[in-house]
């Protein structure tokens, strides 16, 4: 029998307006003086006012640090963590998207943790928990606020760290989709690929289990269903709590399944060129699932069947066949670039590629895949989506 081990956040409330119970989760917690970690896009948006006017009302006394970066970096984490020490804070309030949330969930375990967040990255468990995290997520797709991983960007060695343990795991979520509303076409595709990524390769991934299967196989529908109407009509309430819904529940089955050979290569493009994460996964799980079903044709058919890209009537081969297809036709819809239409140097692209299959190997990622690939695999994956 498999056995499952599962993290999550002690308190989880999910809705459209959630965020206003922000000061009611402070209080449950007994906490009084949290740190904020955004970005300054999410201030100028209005969205961090929308939870300090609730801090506010409330008597809160907070500090805001919006210096997050799009993937955050080492350098970012420091000046995060010179802001917490600044003043006697008691928890941290992760708001944005995942470089936001992923920099919340660093700052509070390395306050408690020595050394440089290298010294951490997978397959260390960290396991060492700093002050509570509350994590309200502003996209609808990396599941931050519901998983025990982050990544960091080492700029001194151009790579993007796994970052897993209790120390990663929220003590609260809030995940509350009117904040999505906001978001244009290439923000919501991205980020909706990014959830679809991680429901599909938790349900093929070698640690899945019962539970996991459970969350990976509703979100996927959810996303097939919603990510076109969203992204052609952003104030689609429907569409928005769909896709907020599904990022949660596909949060959930990787943080306890693991991802696979997407996210492992998804990391060195955007260590090295700057990808958003959500569009390199989404540039490259047609190709890595179409070399990966014949070694779980069973779990991949079970993809293409819930999102409706295959009938219960097709064989597993067939299902697999028009899944590959399916997703090349949901980046065509959502207009997903291959690399070399996102203004890539040629030549550094090709020159990395050994070096970037070793970093996507390391990570540990791709050993989870249904076909383990070997280095020689993963730089021709990286030829083919050029």
């Amino acid at each position: 029998m498999t056995i499952g081990r599962v993290q999550s956040p002690r308190i989880i409330r999910i809705g459209g307006g959630v965020s206003a119970e922000v000061a009611q989760v402070l209080e449950q917690l007994r906490l009084s003086h949290p740190l904020i970690v955004t970005d300054e896009n999410l201030v100028k948006l209005g969205h961090v006012a929308k939870v300090t006017r609730v801090l506010d009302t409330a008597g809160i006394h907070y500090g805001l640090f919006d210096g997050v970066v799009e993937d955050p970096t080492d350098i970012c984490l420091d000046a995060g963590l010179a802001a917490f020490d600044a003043e006697d804070y008691d928890c941290v309030i992760g708001l944005g998207g995942g470089s936001s949330m992923d920099t919340a969930k660093a700052i509070s375990f390395m306050s408690v943790n020595s050394g440089h967040v290298r010294d951490y990255k997978a397959p260390t468990q960290i396991d060492k928990c700093g002050p509570p995290l509350i994590l309200i997520p502003t996209t609808g797709g990396t599941g931050s606020e519901l998983t025990r991983w982050c990544v960091i960007t080492d700029t001194a060695k151009t790579e993007k760290y796994n970052l897993s343990g209790l120390a990663a795991v929220a003590t609260a979520a809030l995940i509350d989709w009117e904040f999505t509303t906001t978001k244009p076409w290439r923000i919501t595709a991205d980020t909706a690929i990014d959830s679809l990524t991680h429901a599909m390769e938790a349900y093929v991934s070698r640690k899945a289990f019962s539970y996991t299967d459970a969350f990976a196989l509703s979100a996927m529908p959810l996303i097939a269903k919603h990510v076109r109407a969203a992204c052609l009509d952003g104030t689609n309430t429907e569409a928005r709590e769909g896709l907020m819904l599904a990022a949660s529940q596909a949060g959930m089955a990787f943080s306890n399944a693991s991802v696979a050979l997407v996210h492992g290569m998804s990391r060195p493009i955007g260590a090295h060129f700057h990808v958003a994460h959500g569009l390199s996964n989404a540039m490259l799980l047609p190709d890595v699932t179409a070399f990966s079903v014949d070694h779980a044709q069973d779990r991949y058919a079970d993809c293409a069947r819930v999102m409706e890209m295959a009938t219960t009537g097709d064989s597993d081969q067939l299902a697999c066949g028009k899944l590959v297809e399916g997703l090349r036709r949901l980046n065509d819809d959502l207009k997903v670039p291959a690399p070399s239409a996102q203004g890539l140097n040629k030549d550094r692209y090709f020159a990395l590629l050994p070096t970037m299959a070793q970093q996507a190997l390391a990570s540990g990622s791709p050993q989870n895949n249904p076909r383990i690939p070997t280095q020689d695999d993963i730089v021709r994956l990286y030829q083919d989506l050029w």
